[in-house]
């Protein structure tokens, strides 16, 4: 019978997103793995590949349509000795599901002393389960194992995102084709109410006319929300130092001096970059900050994956230097230099942008001395980095001038204490302030 194909979640943190190109039309034959369509998420525009085969019976959804939720059914696909007159009008494939079954009344719920008897229905397996503990599985998969009987929650799918596809229940175990236990029938929780908004419509204090309105897209909307979510919810505190620059930037100046002029090995240094490899191994010599929170545990990472704030027309985005603790200033400024151009033109993968350890939000350059930054989970920290700027400064008792760049470390106080984080500022200074040390 025909299948829906799916709008995916390319990203954790996608709920919805832009088709914005077919690359195949009605018609086409599609197998597994095919790229079928590109699609743009809150962060970047990828490339969408097919799980299942079969002909392209019908698109759904038309190219350069904006706010497609994820899992709403894009394009139908048809399988063999099937054709356009098995999908129904409204575009949606034909499913042979079982007939809906009426809410069940007060009386014919179990008492509740008979459910605890009941074994708990089985888990799915994390790789599978997408938010709101549901299973990932293509429609195809999911009528192949209802024909054979296969556990799904036993599987651990090898799709996209971990969904389920036809390939894994055909290598299925012996052991997942038992059939699981059903539940005990209870009616579906309805989720709560979300709480109305305190906040004002600015609209409300001005003429009409008076005002442009430029509509959110999906990348304002995540912003928004996600930091609206973690300023509330995230118990910050902040710890500004003065780093004296003059040793780096000379540094600096004879590394780039020694640059081959061209080639593979040719590289510029930024400030920036310093910043980065200074970040990482303070993060090694103070692990307790190298963390985040989950309300089970506290998580320490193993490698420095610092986010580097870079700003776009369109919102703000952090590539991610993996193991930069691994890596010297070259490679990470080679890296740093590809990363943010490809952000730039939106084609970094989700995992180039999602997760990380550390950030680094530098507004130096704009002048700026200095400002205070949101943390942006999973990090537990943020270093905002202001401008190195000529300052009165006393030397052995003496007034002198040196170039003074302020910093400014968000925590996360349910992970750092204060004194954690005053020993990371401190590792930090003393890395930027005597920078050969980086070099060891």
């Amino acid at each position: 019978m025909p299948t829906d194909i799916l709008m995916p979640a390319l990203s954790p943190t996608m709920e919805e997103g832009t088709l914005t190109k077919w690359l195949v039309k009605e018609g086409d034959e599609v197998r597994a793995g095919d790229v079928i369509a590109e699609i743009e998420t809150d962060k970047a525009t990828m490339e969408v590949e097919a799980v299942d085969e079969g002909t392209l019976g019908k698109i759904l959804v038309a190219a350069g349509t904006e706010n497609v939720k994820v899992n709403e059914p894009i394009a139908v696909l048809l399988g063999d000795g099937e054709s356009k007159s098995d999908v129904k009008e409204n575009g949606a494939a034909t499913k042979a599901e079982p007939p809906k079954s009426a809410p069940p009344t007060p009386a014919a719920k179990e008492p509740a002393a008979e459910r605890s008897d009941e074994p708990a229905a089985p888990k799915a397996p994390a790789s599978a389960t997408g938010s709101g503990g549901r299973l990932r599985v293509s429609p195809l998969a999911r009528r192949l194992a209802k024909e054979k009987g296969i556990d799904l929650t036993a599987l651990t799918g090898s799709g996209p995102g971990g969904r389920i596809v036809k390939a894994d229940i055909e290598g299925a175990p012996k052991a997942a084709a038992a059939p699981a236990k059903a539940a005990p029938s209870s009616p579906a929780k309805m989720p709560a109410a979300p709480a109305p908004s305190l906040q004002l419509d600015a609209r409300a204090f001005f003429p009409e006319g008076a005002y442009e309105e430029i509509p959110h897209d999906n990348i304002r909307r995540t912003i928004a929300r996600r930091l609206t979510a973690a300023k509330r919810d995230i118990p910050h505190y902040y710890l500004t130092v003065d780093c004296t620059l003059d040793a780096l930037l000379e540094l600096r100046r004879e590394l780039n001096a020694k640059s081959p002029k061209d080639g593979e090995g040719a590289f510029k240094l930024s400030v920036n970059d310093f910043i980065i490899r200074a970040s990482a191994l303070a993060l090694m010599k103070v692990p307790g900050v190298n963390a985040s929170w989950t309300e089970t545990a506290i998580l320490r990472h193993a490698h420095a994956d610092i986010g580097m704030a870079v700003a776009m027309p369109f919102g703000l985005i952090t590539p991610i230097i993996t193991k930069a603790e691994t890596k010297g200033l070259a490679q990470i400024a080679k890296e740093a230099k590809d990363l943010a151009a490809r952000a730039r033109d939106r084609k970094l993968k989700p995992q180039e942008f999602e997760g990380g350890t550390f950030a680094v939000s530098n507004l130096g350059m704009y002048g700026i001395k200095d400002f205070t930054a949101v943390i942006n989970p999973p990090h537990s920290a943020i270093l905002a980095v202001g401008a190195g700027e000529m300052r009165p400064v006393v030397k052995d008792g003496a007034l002198a001038m040196a170039t003074i760049m302020t910093v400014q470390l968000s925590c996360d106080h349910r992970v750092i204490d204060g004194a954690l984080g005053a020993q990371w500022l401190a590792a930090f200074k003393g890395f930027t302030e005597d920078p050969v040390t980086m070099m060891l």
